[in-house]
């Protein structure tokens, strides 16, 4: 699961040194783009097939095509082929994520769950972190291709443990696939995401194109709705949208994941400009919000005994909150310490949330959906991720290009004759991409390069008007907490048992229905 969750990541790294070998500069974000969007897309495939098919040969055959599709990657002799065979992997990836989660399911009671799902999802959270470095030190010490050939001795020997020792798990009647169900989930989701992804960035927020890919997702999906409603085995089954605990804990996961990647993509970008230390020392700033997260994860059980997972999860949330908002008063000012240890808080109330999202919806369906209500926990949190990615980062850009246009605009146009060029390009970023033009301008390499009186006159103007977009961020990442915070409130009065997941039969899914939330 680290392997699979890490390629989300880790060729980021890499990207320089690919497009230095193969070129396609234009195509450099499909490396990531490609693995996000089958990743995504296929983990309620993934789990719905678990429960017709079986765990075990569902999570082998995710981790041979991830092997596979690894090795093809190391082998590949242009962009093109790159990026084709990073859509593969994250096929194998998205399939191997929601079966550990599943499979705990099966194996543990309530109470041993809790502890279980916290660890495997701190992995999850870790590998987001520390993805970066990993990449950075394979590339410096070998070379981009063993960015990916490293997943083939962990997943071979991943391959034969699970097929040695998971234990086999009887499918559930007869094996229907939803084909019409599957192809509409597909083009809803892929073009949500790329619109999601591209929108502001490459192509303008009414633009034809994003324009075109939100309209084809809203006509997918709802003819999704429409065929899951009829369908004699539903990939997502419309009818649990119907049931208040699948609504609320689902919409929990959504809002909380935009919060967390808020906090994970912006506050290096704080540490690098403002405090001022490297790159890879901005990424142990996140250090301790693992800490806490897996910390708070792996104990979370014990307290679920005791205040039960709706006080737990409201905690959780208010908790995150108080971390944004203190992220929200970081100024010029803030020292490095004083960031890790708003870091410590945002991760305590993430490790006391994350592992019981899962655990609460597998306590409260029978067995027979364990795996399409798993999947759906890290499918919702997956999209969340990508909306708090978009939105988050839209309004960073769109503060910045206020901001700088009025105060940085007028010292660009005083630069001598022979500087065109570089005003020029400024300007654009501006407009543009005010997350590279701080990246780039506040590195002590690109500062070095240019006149000291620009420089002192530049630098407080850039240093201002990042505080003042990330705090934005920041607030609008603590309102989304907020709201989560107040959706816990509708959850039912849930019970973690001493038993492992409910038998599937006709009285229990009938309760379950008629008493959405109570389990």
């Amino acid at each position: 699961m680290l392997f699979g969750a890490l390629d989300g990541t880790i060729v980021g790294t890499a990207m320089p040194r690919i497009v230095g070998e193969f070129g396609g500069l234009g195509l450099m974000a499909w490396l990531t783009t490609a693995y996000m969007l089958t990743s995504t897309v296929v983990v309620p495939i993934a789990g719905k097939l678990a429960d017709l098919i079986g765990r075990r040969v569902i999570y082998v055959t995710g981790l041979v095509i991830f092997i596979a599709a690894s090795a093809l990657c190391g082998m590949s002799q242009n962009m093109t082929e790159l990026i084709l065979f990073r859509g593969l992997q994250g096929l194998g990836g998205g399939i191997m994520m929601p079966m550990a989660m599943i499979i705990i399911g099966d194996l543990f009671t309530g109470k041993q769950r809790a502890k279980w799902q916290g660890v495997f999802g701190a992995i999850f959270g870790l590998s987001s972190v520390i993805g970066p470095q990993v990449g950075g030190w394979i590339v410096d010490a070998l070379n981009w291709r063993w960015v990916f050939y490293i997943n083939l001795p962990v997943g071979i020997l991943a391959v034969v443990l699970i097929a040695i020792a998971l234990p086999k798990h009887k499918a559930n009647g007869k094996v229907k696939f939803d084909i019409p169900g599957i192809v509409t989930m597909i083009v809803g989701v892929v073009s949500l995401l790329l619109a999601l992804t591209f929108g502001g960035k490459d192509f303008a927020w009414f633009s034809w194109q994003i324009i075109g890919l939100f309209v084809l997702a809203i006509v997918s999906l709802v003819s999704f709705v429409i065929i899951e409603s009829k369908a004699e085995e539903p990939i997502l089954p419309v009818r649990l949208f119907k049931n208040r605990t699948f609504t609320t804990i689902n919409g929990v996961g959504f809002l909380m994941a935009v919060g967390m990647f808020g906090a994970i993509m912006f506050v290096p970008l704080f540490m690098q400009g403002i405090v001022g230390i490297s790159a890879s020392a901005s990424g142990t700033v996140m250090t301790p919000l693992m800490i806490t997260m897996i910390a708070a994860s792996v104990v979370s059980g014990q307290f679920i005994q005791k205040i039960g997972v709706r006080k737990q999860m409201l905690g959780g949330m208010i908790i995150m909150a108080i971390g944004f908002y203190f992220l929200g008063t970081m100024g010029i000012s803030t020292t490095k310490l004083i960031a890790s240890s708003y870091m410590l808080i945002l991760g305590l109330g993430m490790g006391l949330v994350m592992p019981i999202l899962t655990l609460a919806l597998q306590e409260s369906f029978p067995k027979s959906e364990l795996g399409v209500v798993t999947s759906s926990s890290q499918f919702f949190r997956q999209i969340g991720g990508t909306f708090g990615m978009t939105i988050l980062g839209a309004i960073m850009n769109h503060k910045s290009t206020v901001l700088l246009e009025q105060d940085l605009t007028p010292v660009v146009n005083q630069l001598p004759a022979e500087a065109s060029g570089l005003a020029t390009q400024m300007t654009d970023m501006i407009h543009t991409n005010p997350q590279a033009l701080y990246s780039s301008l506040l590195s002590p390499e690109t500062l070095a390069k240019m006149p000291k009186e620009f420089v002192e006159h530049m630098l407080p103007i850039l240093k201002n008007a990042l505080v003042t977009s990330l705090h934005q961020v920041f607030i609008v990442g603590l309102v989304f907490v907020l709201l989560g915070a107040v959706l816990t409130l509708f959850i039912g009065n849930i019970k973690v048992s001493d038993r492992k997941s409910k038998k599937s039969d006709d009285k229990k899914e009938n309760e379950n229905e008629l008493s959405p939330g109570i389990a």
